[in-house]
């Protein structure tokens, strides 16, 4: 799995409400909406990080 790194991120409420109700909806953690839709994006915009073969350990 690759490894994660943390950092702080900066919304206005509004914003973190709606992903937070989208989140449940989805039954996702807040977090894990927010890596999914990056990661969707980053595909649809073809910048996806390619797969690393260390990942399987």
């Amino acid at each position: 799995m690759a490894k994660k790194k943390a950092f702080a991120l900066r919304l206005n409420e509004d914003m973190l409400k709606a992903l937070e109700k989208w989140a449940s909806d989805e039954f996702r953690s807040t977090n894990g909406q927010m890596e999914y839709l990056l990661m969707k994006a980053l595909k649809e915009a073809k910048r996806a990080p390619k797969p690393n073969s260390n990942d399987d350990e």
